[in-house]
């Protein structure tokens, strides 16, 4: 019944509408019937939406707005990517690299940090290319276990670390004294030259050196060799 009356009530309002716009037609000079023909079928046309529920254009406005919302947000993910994929690789210049010995004697491995001293945001790659003795010319291999799972990028004044071993701490082994040692980075051939901690250095076997890529914090569970 409700229904009925609702209808009734907009066909009568559709009535008026159209009778209106005739007269209107009418006192302009235009062609009444055409005028009146354009309402009929627009109110026709309203009257037919309202008895089907089709979707009110302010609902289809909300609808493309989240769908708008939704490829922004996707976008955003998007472009963090790329920012961290664009941030400028590390030259030698942007960073200072230090040496640490970790735990106790016998002094096993060290701590390498690169700390970003540019100013600026950079990212840090791969590993550490070490060279320890001017008698081994070849860089100590590096763990693909311990390559992080995200690139490094490190703001201005951000440290980066790589663990590094340097022998078994055996008494047999063949290990070599070492008081400096050279580091290239990923992407510049800039060497730089660290300083091995201690009064007299460190000890090296160079068959049992290893080092681990660069990682915004030292996991030694994960770094582990």
């Amino acid at each position: 019944m409700n229904s009925l009356r609702h209808r009734s009530t907009l066909f009568a309002t559709a009535g008026a509408t159209v009778l209106a716009l005739a007269l209107t037609g009418c006192q302009n000079g235009t062609d009444g019937g055409s005028a009146g023909q354009t309402a009929a079928s627009a109110t026709a046309d309203a009257a037919q939406g309202q008895a089907t529920g089709t979707t009110a254009p302010a609902d289809s406005a909300e609808s493309n707005g989240s769908a708008a919302g939704g490829s922004t947000g996707t976008a955003g993910g998007g472009d963090s990517d790329t920012a961290s994929a664009t941030t400028p690789v590390c030259a030698a210049g942007d960073v200072g690299i230090t040496a640490a010995t970790q735990d106790g004697p016998p002094y096993t491995h060290l701590v390498l940090t690169a700390k970003n001293t540019s100013g600026h945001s950079c990212r840090l790659t791969g590993f550490p290319h070490i060279q320890f003795l001017e008698s081994h010319k070849q860089d100590v291999p590096a763990v693909a276990k311990s390559r992080p799972g995200t690139p490094v990028v490190l703001q201005a004044g951000e440290p980066a670390y790589a663990l590094v071993k340097l022998s078994d701490g055996g008494t047999d082994e063949d290990n070599e004294p070492v008081s400096a040692f050279s580091v290239v980075l990923d992407g510049d051939s800039t060497v730089i030259a660290v300083t091995a901690p201690g009064s007299g250095g460190v000890a090296v076997d160079p068959a049992k050196a290893l080092t681990g890529y660069w990682t915004p914090e030292l996991r030694n569970g994960a770094d582990d060799f």
